[in-house]
Formats: structure tokens, sequence, C-alpha cells
């Protein structure tokens, strides 16, 4: 059963919802989003918030519960603050820039890779080992980062790869004569 869930979402100042049936549009200063809510769960519109219910008390259900005020909620969020992931890039030689609707990124092998940018999210190169995804929603924010991220995940010896800001690295000691 989820603890989270039985609080209710509040609607920030800015933004609209709109709930029709099973669908859910918010509107907010960033963009707009929609979601269709699972069947098992059922949403209102009480006093100004959102309030998620399941439907009976089976586990898929109470799954589901969960989940759905998890996604409700960070729609909410991104529509009136949005989100942003940072990635650090460390290496010799390693650094990025946006060339039109690419991300294009020298990792150290023998050619650039090319990251088309997705549609709904935005990249920003401040320095050459900085990179700044920003978009309203969570989900594909955390994925283009996560996507970015796997060229070349950080190693554990030297340190090397692009990794997140608040990523701590677990370093382990070379070999030993």
């Amino acid at each position: 059963m989820s603890k989270i869930a039985k609080n209710q979402i509040p609607v920030l100042d800015g933004v609209s919802v709109e709930i029709n049936g099973q669908d859910i549009k918010t509107k907010g200063p960033k963009g707009e989003l929609s979601l269709r809510v699972h069947d098992d769960v059922s949403v209102q519109m009480e006093d100004g918030n959102i309030r998620i219910t399941p439907k009976s008390s089976d586990r898929q259900a109470k799954a589901m519960w969960g989940t759905m005020w998890s996604r409700v909620s960070n729609m909410v969020q991104g529509v009136h603050e949005g989100y942003v992931k940072n990635l650090e890039i460390k290496g010799v030689g390693y650094r990025a820039n946006v060339q039109g609707k690419n991300l294009v990124l020298q990792l150290g092998y023998s050619h650039d890779v090319h990251y088309p940018i997705p549609e709904g999210v935005n990249i920003a190169v401040e320095k050459q080992t900085s990179v700044a995804i920003s978009g309203i929603d969570k989900q594909k924010v955390g994925q283009v980062a996560a996507e970015i991220r796997s060229y070349r995940p950080p190693e554990p010896y030297k340190g090397k790869g692009v990794r997140y800001s608040d990523e701590y690295i677990l370093r382990k000691e070379g070999k030993k004569k």
C-alpha cells in the first residue's frame, strides 16, 4: 500500500489541470503535458488538489496507485518548474558541443558520437565538459541523460567518462608490482 499516494497533489499557482475520465492534461508556464491514467486507479479534483485512489484492493491496483501518483505529481511540477540533469565529461580530449539538432560528443573513440536531440528536450553545453539537459517531462530528461552517459560510462580506475554532476565514482587502486 502506498504511503505517499495517500497525500493529495497540490496544484501549483499558474498550473491548470483538466481531468476527463482517465485522461489528465496539465498546462503551465513551461508547456503542457498529458497522461492516460491506469484503469485500476481513479483521479478526482478536490479543493484545488488532485486525489488519486485505487479502484480495488488487489495487488495491481495498489502498485499502480503509487506509480500514477508520482507520474501526475511529476507532470504538475514539470509544467511549473521543469527538470534539469547535469552531466560532466572527464578525460583528456573528451568534449561536447551542439551542432544544429545534434549533440556531438568526442569521447576517445576514432569517430565522433552524434546524438540527435529529441523533441521536448533542450541540451545546453556551458563549457565543453559540462552538458545541461532540461525539459518538462522528467522521464524524457532522465532517459536522454542516461543514453548520453551510456556512450562512455565512468570507469573506476582514472574516473574518465560521462557522469552525472552529483554522481560519486568509487575509485579502484591500480595493479601493483
